[in-house]
């Protein structure tokens, strides 16, 4: 049975994270949870649909007392009866047009927060705007064709029609939740997207603090994945098709997920990133700049720092990369680096430990690569870890990621006295090398190699593995860097000042 209360201190809104996909940012939630535990938590879990999702990868804290699970994406039983005719309110259809022409034309036009609040506000059941007007009602069905004939570029209409219905259905999701969530002193939520609108629909119905906190920038990543969708359609012809265009469906779904972003940031009093260049990408996506601030990532230093004693004279053969096996942590350049890396280090290994579940197609590819390039003897898929296991016998830990905000397995890592060779992606370089001033005098700490570069990534990691001296040095460099900046208490100190002024707030 899931916890359930009536209400809570925080109410944390989390999409595909925890507790039941592992990875940096479900770890950050449950390091949140427990760090503050005089504060009674309650989350909801947004999914797409229950078949994605296996059990829970975390333990509940004792002081999480309410916990919902929903999936948008969930196929509900459909009535045989044919659906009547729904009669539209032609007022709410106009402001819905209008919302959708400034979401087309203006998307930080300021009515655009107040026409989504106040159009979601009917989108229930009896209101002018049910789910039912939506499928069933002359007025949208025209909305539909009209949109289809303004401003779309693909033929099919059919794939119009149905992506336009697929993109919106959340959105009466959404509002159904918000109706349902137990009451919060706070409000906070772990990216935009639907998690972010989420906030916004609950603070607009019980106006209370709404924090934000983007790991990674929510939109950039959606981007990643939609441009790599296979499912999405598109039906131009050869002679239409220019390669150097995203296809209109596309187009489509990476502007709803803007619009949700910036939507996002209107709403929320507080807009938290982890390092500078992902609150800059927060100011040029729409966040108002006075409500912005940076708070990196910090870890239990004390938890990884006895593990430095136990690892051996030398450094360890063993390149490490701790993350789920998915498109965005670029696995198979990993193993493509481990071809230079065992030619001239032929006693070296290369372990993957992270979850396959979240995309079997794609660790069965890494898998096949694996053998395909004759390394199957050297590359170990190990599953999830308890990095206190592992992190002793590792030498380094290694991200060939497309997309990172700011790793904590690199500063676990680092607590542990064990450098890093990463790409050149979020705030690994500033992990690696410091800001400047006193943090760049610290020294670096690992490596910076280009993205999807497999054979500079095993050329960076020889260059450590191989030089005692310099693997040294870089060992050292992480623990400084990380004790200095990056310990748990000084990411508690920061929250707890948003999570007191939330608390103290008067409507």
């Amino acid at each position: 049975m899931l916890p359930k209360a009536d209400s809570v201190d925080v109410l944390l809104l989390l999409e595909g994270t925890f507790p039941y996909v592992a990875g940096g940012v479900s770890s950050w939630v449950n390091q949140i949870i427990r760090g503050y535990p005089q504060l009674r938590f309650g989350a909801i879990f947004i999914g797409s649909q229950s078949s994605d999702y296996g059990a829970m990868r975390y333990a509940l804290p004792d002081n999480l007392v309410h916990l919902d699970v929903v999936y948008l994406a969930e196929n509900k039983p459909t009535s045989k009866i044919r659906p009547t005719k729904v009669k539209a309110d032609p007022k709410m259809m106009a402001q819905v047009k209008r919302m959708h022409e400034l979401f087309q034309t203006d998307i930080r036009h300021p009515d655009c927060p107040h026409l989504f609040s106040s159009t979601m506000d009917e989108a229930h059941a009896g209101g002018k705007l049910s789910h039912e007007t939506f499928l069933h009602s002359e007025a949208a069905w025209e909305q539909i064709k009209d949109s289809y004939l303004r401003y779309s570029t693909d033929p099919s209409f059919v794939d119009y029609f149905w992506t336009i219905r697929t993109i919106h259905t959340p959105l009466w999701r959404l509002r159904e939740i918000a109706q349902n969530c137990p009451k919060a002193r706070i409000y906070h939520s772990v990216s935009t997207g639907y998690a972010g609108v989420l906030g916004l629909l609950l603070k607009h119905k019980n106006p209370r603090p709404y924090i934000l906190s983007e790991h990674g920038i929510y939109v950039k990543e959606r981007k990643i994945d939609l441009y790599q969708a296979q499912w999405i359609k598109d039906n131009r012809s050869v002679f239409d098709h220019d390669p150097s265009q995203v296809s209109y469906y596309r187009q489509i779904w990476i502007r709803f997920f803007e619009h949700l972003g910036y939507l996002t940031y209107q709403a929320a009093d507080h807009i938290v990133a982890l390092y500078e260049a992902n609150r800059q990408r927060q100011l040029a996506d729409g966040a108002p700049p006075e409500r912005t601030s940076n708070i990196p990532n910090g870890i239990d230093i004390e938890r990884f720092a006895p593990l430095r004693a136990l690892r051996p004279a030398t450094p360890p053969p063993v390149l490490c990369l701790i993350g789920r096996v998915v498109p965005i942590k670029d696995i198979k350049t990993f193993i493509r680096s481990m071809r230079s890396v065992v030619a001239r280090l032929p006693e070296a290994q290369a372990w993957i430990a992270g979850p396959e579940e979240e995309d079997p197609d794609y660790a069965q590819e890494c898998h096949e690569l694996a053998e395909r390039l004759g390394l199957a003897h050297c590359i170990k898929f190990m599953g999830f870890q308890k990095l206190t296991d592992i992190l002793p016998q590792v030498g380094l830990v290694v991200l060939s990621s497309i997309s990172e905000a700011l790793p904590l397995v690199i500063l676990e890592g680092y607590a542990a006295g064990v450098p890093t060779v990463s790409t050149d992606v979020g705030s690994c370089r500033q992990l690696v090398y410091g800001l400047s001033g006193d943090d760049a005098a610290l020294g670096a700490s690992g490596r910076i190699v280009r993205i999807a570069d497999p054979e500079a990534l095993g050329a960076a990691a020889l260059e450590l593995l191989t030089d005692d001296a310099a693997w040294q040095s870089a060992s050292q460099a992480a623990i400084r860097r990380v004790e200095a900046y990056y310990a748990q208490h000084m990411m508690f100190d920061r929250y707890r000042e948003l999570y007191t002024e939330g608390m103290a707030w008067q409507a």
